[in-house]
């Protein structure tokens, strides 16, 4: 028996094309299969058809076309964020050279935990971390996995740096926040009224005049029920008059940050010591894309670690960079690649215009929201999420739309219960998204609301 080829090396771009071509028509035949955003017949039906299709996934002997089978039932049995009728969740479409740089990424395989397994890599993170990290006005940033690990980061930074804190924090607060307090031992956080869906500065102004130790505030820019910013400036006072810590999770609206047209939205982002980043919601990347910038570098020095094999004295004297600092994780993946195609392809103003794009869909959608007499909308949109509801439905059948929209694989809106009231969710980062796909995806509604 011959071994398997590798992805890399002289011999593996060979061994890929013809791999690709498998791949791209799997995809291709997969979706029209699926005929959808979303696979029909729900949970039940899909898990059939995957098991149908995959049967036993270590058998004894190797299947040649388990390539192309895998390939064809994953796509024919999934959620397509590329698809404008997919607007649930904060899952946006990647960009095809953001994938493209991604497929070097995992062909090339670097692990960011020391320089001698990734020389090129860990330079392009240090180039790409300290750009964004500029666009938020810090000093660096760091890569991870997500909002929840950046918003973990954070809590654990200002713990270091002060010798303890309490979080303090709104109740429309990222869950990953109060994770976070309880996953480092923190003291209970002090959760704030959010009325209208954000942060009250009375109540914080308050809070904060109470309680005594160190506090870290967390303030959201981008809530992922509704998109909603919370008041950045007068959270930055308020925090600088107390000597408050402040983290802003912006891991929704930091793509803002971007467009010309809508980067005021986020004044005083550039006030917090740490802000979270994601680039796979607003920034069209493949999962995974976070990052949080910190603007005093004396923090990063909690992270600090030695392994001798990894960044051994000698080796850092003699100048090879440490890269164990640079995160919680050991094996790292260079999600970074991706990001840096990103951004030199498309440049600040490439980016800006499909923000731009995606926050003018939204503004359209709870248009006609707005204009039919069958819809109730919740408010005109921050950034791209637009909630509303059959008018005088109740909150059981809203929930029912969803669900019966997702089981016919017809459409895919999330949901968010605010002020009591369920309402349904459309998430719009798709910038190929057209009006005409709106309109339908509002009939789409209609025609399976009880009358």
């Amino acid at each position: 028996m011959s071994l398997p080829p590798l992805a890399s090396g002289p011999d593996g771009p060979g061994a890929l094309r013809p791999l690709l071509e498998t791949v791209l028509d799997a995809l291709e035949r997969g979706a029209r299969a699926r005929g959808g955003p979303l696979p029909a017949g729900g949970p039940e039906a899909v898990a059939a058809r995957v098991r149908a299709a995959v049967g036993d996934v270590l058998p004894q002997e190797g299947d040649p076309d388990a390539l192309r089978a895998v390939v064809h039932t994953l796509a024919e049995g999934a959620a397509d964020p590329a698809d404008p009728l997919c607007a649930a969740h904060l899952h946006c479409p990647p960009l095809a050279v953001a994938s493209a740089g991604d497929l070097a990424a995992g062909a090339l395989n670097p692990s960011l935990d020391s320089w001698d397994q990734a020389p090129a890599a860990s330079e392009l993170e240090t180039l790409v971390t300290r750009a964004l990290a500029r666009e938020t006005g810090a000093a660096d940033a760091l890569v991870t996995t997500g909002g929840t690990e950046s918003n973990q980061l954070a809590l654990l930074l200002a713990r270091e740096a002060h010798g303890g804190v309490r979080l303090v924090c709104g109740a429309h607060t990222h869950h990953s926040l109060t994770r976070a307090a309880w996953l480092l031992g923190l003291p209970d956080p002090v959760v704030l009224p959010a009325p209208g869906g954000t942060l009250d500065p009375a109540a914080l102004k308050a809070a904060l005049t109470e309680l005594t130790g160190p506090l870290l505030v967390a303030a959201t820019a981008g809530t992922t029920d509704a998109g909603l910013i919370d008041p950045l400036p007068d959270i930055a006072d308020l925090c600088a008059a107390h000597g408050a810590r402040l983290h802003v999770d912006a891991a929704y609206g930091g793509g803002l940050l971007f467009s010309d047209r809508h980067r005021p939205k986020l004044t005083g982002l550039e006030r917090a010591h740490t802000v979270t980043l994601d680039l796979h919601k607003l920034g069209w990347q493949p999962v995974a894309a976070g990052l949080l910038s910190v603007r005093d570098h004396r923090d990063l020095r909690a992270l600090r670690h030695r392994a001798d094999y990894l960044n051994a004295d000698d080796d850092t004297e003699a100048g090879l960079p440490d890269l164990l600092g640079r995160s919680l994780r050991t094996t790292r993946r260079p999600d970074v690649v991706k990001i840096a195609v990103t951004l030199k392809t498309l440049g600040r103003s490439g980016l800006g215009t499909l923000v731009d794009r995606v926050c003018t869909r939204a503004d359209e959608f709870a248009d006609l929201v707005r204009a039919h007499p069958g819809f109730e909308l919740h408010a005109p949109p921050t950034i791209s999420t637009v909630l509303f509801r059959p008018v005088q439905a109740s909150d059981d059948t809203v929930a029912v739309v969803r669900r019966t929209l997702l089981h016919e694989g017809r459409a895919v809106l999330g949901r968010a219960r605010l002020h009591g009231r369920l309402w349904l969710k459309a998430t719009l980062l798709n910038p190929h998204t057209r009006p005409g796909d709106l309109a339908a995806l509002l009939n789409l509604v209609e025609g399976i609301t009880p009358r």
